[in-house]
C-alpha cells in the first residue's frame, strides 16, 4: 500500500492509510451516488457537507429514550428542580458534552479513519482492540435497546400490547436496510426525515405548550450539577461513533460545527418537550407519551418520531460493523452489517426489555469513554498527532498512553460508581474511605474524568512523543 502524503491542505499531518486532506479525494459529478468503502483501507469518499453532517446529528439528538429520560434531569418526585434550573441543566450539559463530540468528529475529518481505527495512533493496532471490543459490546447492546423502544412506541400509537415480534422485525429490517447504504441514508434523513422531525417537534411543542406548564420546585437548584452532569453523559455517548460519519466529511470545519449545532439543537428541544410532557402527566415518566397522544393528531406526529427512531439503531448497527473492520479489515461492511442487524433482532425477539443491571453495565462501558477521549484529543493535538499519528495495520504499541485512560476511568467511577454490582460499589466506596475522599455536589464526574487524563497526557507528551511518530510504510 503506498504511503499517504506528508501534508495536508488543511495543515494537518497525514495518517499512515487513512489520507486526511478533503482534497485529497476525487469529489464525482454525482456524488450523491457514492457510498462508503466495503473495506478499511480504501480511501473514503468526501462528500457530506455542513448540512449533511447537520442534519444526521439533529436526527440523532432526538429520540424517545430522550423524552422519557428526562425525568432524570428534573430530579426526584417530591424534590424537583425548578423549571429553570432544569432547562439550564439541559442548555449547559449538552452545549460542553457535545463540544466534546465536535472534537472527536474533527479527528475523524482531518484522519479520514474510523472511530476506532483513530485509536491505532493513539495506542498501537494491538491494543486499539480492547476499547473497540467495548464498544462492539456497548454499540450491540444499545442496538437492542433501540429496537425494543421502537417497538414500544409503535405498541404506544397502535394502542395494543401484541404485535411486538412484528413491529421489532419491521424496526430490524429496517435499521439493517439502512446500514447496508449508509451514505445513501444520510442523504435521505437530510432531504426528507429532517423536516418531518422538524414538524412534529413544532407541532407538540406548541400544543403541549398551550396547555400550560408547571413549575413544581420553583427556586429549587439544588442537584444542578448532577443533572448536568447527567446531559453531559448523554451527549458524549456518541463519541465513539462519530468518527464513522465525519471521516466523509469535505471539511473539518463542517463536520465539527455541523455535529455541534445539529445535535445541541435537537437535544436541548428533545430533553425540553420531554421535561413539557413529564410535568403534564404529574411527573410519571411511564406517561410521558400519553400527553403527545392527548393532542389533536398526536398520534400521527408521535408516529413520525417513532419511524425517525430508526437513525439511533442504524447508527449503533453501522458503527458496531466499523469497529468490527479495525479487528477484521478485510471483511465487507457490508457482510458486516447485514450480519449485525441479523443478531440484534434476534437479541430483541428474545429480551423482553432491558434489567437494571445490563443497562448499568452498558453505562459503565460508556464511562470508559470519557477519558479516553481526553486522551485521544490531548494526544492528537498537542502530542505526538501533531507529527502524524502512524494509523496502519503494523501501527507499534504505545502503552504509556493507557495509564491516563485508565487513571481517568479510575476518577469516574471514584465520582460516580456504575451501580453493576455491589461488590463494585463496596469496592469504590472503600477506594473513597483509603483516600479520605467524598464526592461533593460540584464533583462532576464527567468533567473530572476528562480533565484529569487530559492533563496527565499532556505531561506525558515528551515521553510518548517517540512512540507515537509515523512509520513510514
Amino acid at each position: 500500500m503506498p504511503p499517504a502524503s506528508s501534508s495536508s491542505s488543511s495543515g494537518a499531518p497525514s495518517s499512515g492509510d487513512f489520507p486526511e486532506s478533503p482534497a485529497s479525494t476525487a469529489v464525482l459529478e454525482r456524488p450523491e451516488r457514492v457510498e462508503a468503502p466495503l473495506v478499511l483501507d480504501t480511501e473514503p469518499p468526501r462528500t457530506l457537507r455542513f448540512r449533511d453532517h447537520f442534519a444526521l446529528w439533529m436526527n440523532l439528538g432526538v429520540s424517545l429514550i430522550g423524552f422519557s429520560t428526562a425525568a432524570t434531569v428534573l430530579g426526584a418526585k417530591g424534590s424537583e428542580m425548578s423549571l429553570a434550573a432544569a432547562v439550564t441543566a439541559i442548555l449547559v450539559g449538552t452545549a460542553v458534552g457535545t463540544a466534546m463530540l465536535g472534537v472527536a468528529a474533527l479527528i475523524g475529518a482531518r484522519t479520514g479513519a474510523p472511530a476506532m481505527a483513530t485509536l491505532r495512533g493513539l495506542f498501537g493496532t494491538r491494543l486499539s482492540y480492547l476499547p473497540t471490543v467495548l464498544n462492539i459490546v456497548q454499540c450491540i447492546g444499545w442496538g437492542v435497546f433501540e429496537l425494543l423502544t421502537i417497538a414500544a412506541g409503535a405498541q404506544t400509537v397502535a394502542h395494543t400490547d401484541g404485535y411486538r415480534w412484528l413491529f421489532v422485525l419491521l424496526a430490524g429490517a429496517l435499521t439493517t436496510a439502512l446500514t447496508i447504504w449508509p451514505l445513501g441514508s444520510i442523504a435521505v434523513l437530510r432531504r426528507f426525515v429532517a423536516g418531518a422531525v422538524a414538524v412534529a417537534m413544532v407541532y407538540l411543542t406548541v400544543q403541549l405548550g398551550r396547555q400550560g406548564v408547571p413549575d413544581p420546585g420553583a427556586g429549587n437548584w439544588h442537584g444542578f450539577l448532577g443533572a448536568t452532569d447527567a446531559m453531559i453523559a448523554v451527549s458524549i455517548s456518541f463519541v465513539p461513533l462519530a468518527a464513522d460519519y465525519t471521516r466523509h466529511s469535505r471539511t473539518p470545519r463542517s463536520a465539527f460545527w455541523g455535529s455541534f449545532s445539529g445535535y445541541t439543537i435537537a437535544q436541548v428541544w428533545c430533553y425540553v418537550l420531554g421535561l413539557m410532557a413529564l410535568l403534564q402527566s404529574d411527573g410519571d415518566p411511564n406517561r410521558i407519551f400519553d400527553s403527545f397522544l392527548g393532542v389533536w393528531a398526536g398520534w400521527l406526529f408521535l408516529l413520525v418520531l417513532v419511524l425517525r427512531e430508526t437513525d439511533q439503531s442504524f447508527a449503533n448497527v453501522y458503527s458496531t460493523a466499523m469497529s468490527v473492520q479495525n479487528l477484521l479489515p478485510k471483511v465487507d461492511r457490508r457482510v458486516l452489517s447485514g450480519g449485525i442487524g441479523v443478531l440484534i433482532t434476534v437479541l430483541a425477539l428474545r429480551i423482553d426489555r432491558f434489567t437494571d443491571t445490563y443497562t448499568n453495565f452498558l453505562g459503565l462501558i460508556g464511562s470508559v469513554f470519557v477519558p479516553l477521549l481526553a486522551v485521544l484529543a490531548v494526544d492528537y493535538f498537542l502530542g505526538a498527532g501533531r507529527h502524524g499519528w502512524n494509523l496502519s495495520a503494523d501501527a507499534p504499541s504505545r502503552w504509556l498512553m493507557l495509564l491516563p485512560w485508565l487513571l481517568g476511568f479510575a476518577v469516574y467511577q471514584l465520582i460516580a460508581p456504575t451501580q453493576v454490582a455491589d461488590w463494585w460499589t463496596d469496592f469504590w466506596a472503600s477506594a473513597r474511605e483509603a483516600l479520605h475522599f467524598t464526592p461533593q455536589q460540584w464533583t462532576s464526574a464527567s468533567l473530572f474524568a476528562f480533565l484529569v487524563p487530559a492533563l496527565v497526557t499532556w505531561a506525558l507528551t515528551p515521553l510518548a512523543h517517540r512512540t507515537g511518530r509515523r512509520t513510514a510504510l
